[in-house]
């Protein structure tokens, strides 16, 4: 499918969804930074936008990319209203086509799924070698479904965060897998719906 389809398809997911007042950082992003120092960060695929706003209130610069310009104008405005224009950068950016220049010291892709064509493998790969020394890269996937997602595929599979990382054939002499697990949570959804879910949570740090 083109990118344009995927634009369409993702515009309209956030457009259908009311803009929230306070988007709320991801529970896996908060308990893997807190306590790190701030420095650069890459927030793939970025959605609402609480996982860069929190980071950026922290002290983070932070690049935010969607492919959705509805989700990166959103967290745009999101910024500038709270003061924090000068260190959130969100823009439109097709994951398929390329990776935003720069170095980090953080790469957060948090629940990274679409149906639409995407080398995620590849596209992660390339994030972790654009780490800095001693940088990490976050993935948090869906380990199950909530009953509000997108996908209500009955056959999706949800490969484990081992799976991740033998996928990303990363050299083990220079990035080291520090977690790699399946924590429950109490999600909640729209309508303040609640229901449990399952993480898989990859964290791979680059050598000093």
């Amino acid at each position: 499918m083109s990118t344009t389809d995927a634009v369409t398809f993702w515009d309209g997911v956030y457009a259908a969804r009311p803009a929230p007042d306070a988007p709320r950082p991801n529970v896996r992003l908060v308990e893997t930074v807190t306590g790190l120092p701030p420095g650069d960060a890459l927030d793939l695929g970025c959605g609402s936008g609480g996982d860069a706003l929190w980071l950026a209130r922290r002290g983070w610069r932070v690049t935010a990319v969607d492919i959705s310009g509805v989700a990166a104008e959103r967290l745009a405005g999101h910024a500038r209203a709270h003061g924090l224009g000068d260190r959130v950068d969100a823009v439109r950016h097709d994951l398929r086509a390329s990776l935003p220049e720069g170095r980090f010291d953080l790469v957060s892709a948090h629940y990274l799924h679409t149906p639409f064509d995407l080398d995620r493998a590849s596209v992660l790969r390339g994030a972790a070698h654009a780490l800095r020394p001693g940088g990490r890269l976050l993935v948090v996937d869906h380990g199950s479904t909530a009953p509000w997602s997108w996908d209500q595929d009955p056959d999706a599979r949800h490969p484990a965060p081992e799976e991740v990382a033998a996928d990303l054939a990363l050299d083990p002499a220079t990035w080291r897998v520090e977690r790699a697990e399946t924590p429950r949570r109490t999600a909640t959804g729209p309508g303040w719906r609640t229901a449990e879910v399952v993480d898989h949570v990859l964290l791979v740090r680059r050598a000093d």
